[in-house]
């Protein structure tokens, strides 16, 4: 046991790629959006906001990251499952703060450790699913 933690972590580099890989997907399937991505505790390292992306989905792609890296890597689109059939638990998690449980939010990992996390808010869930995952898989997450 030691007292001090070496694990690897998303670099703005990374981040970069992630979030231009991301932009690139939504442009090609003509979804504006908001891209956000995190390091592994939940920190904002980039972000952009296309033309025409809604303005609340700012705050939403940024929570869906955020999500992803307080739950270890576990995606949003995950969390509704999990939920669902648990009236208090479905109840009661919802109004944890910055808790995202619809689509949008992805692991970015480097082999089996979550460095990071994407999130993507301005499409349908499945959409922003979508423009997420093509941004973690970049760097061979998700």
């Amino acid at each position: 046991m030691t007292d001090v933690s070496n694990r690897p972590c998303i670099t703005l580099t990374g981040a970069e790629h992630a979030l231009q890989a991301a932009l690139r997907h939504a442009d090609e399937i003509g979804v504006p959006v908001c891209v956000a991505v995190t390091d592994r505790g939940g920190n904002l390292v980039s972000f952009a906001r296309q033309d025409d992306a809604p303005l609340m989905s700012a705050q939403l792609a940024q929570d869906k990251a955020y999500s992803v890296v307080a739950f270890k890597g576990l995606a949003t689109r995950e969390w509704w499952d999990l939920i669902r059939d648990d009236a208090p638990l479905r109840h009661g998690i919802v109004k944890t703060d910055r808790l995202t449980v619809f689509g949008g939010g992805v692991p970015i990992a480097a082999g089996d450790e979550v460095i990071g996390a994407i999130g993507v808010s301005g499409g349908s869930a499945e959409q922003d699913h979508d423009i997420a995952t093509a941004g973690a898989c970049v760097l061979g997450g998700s």
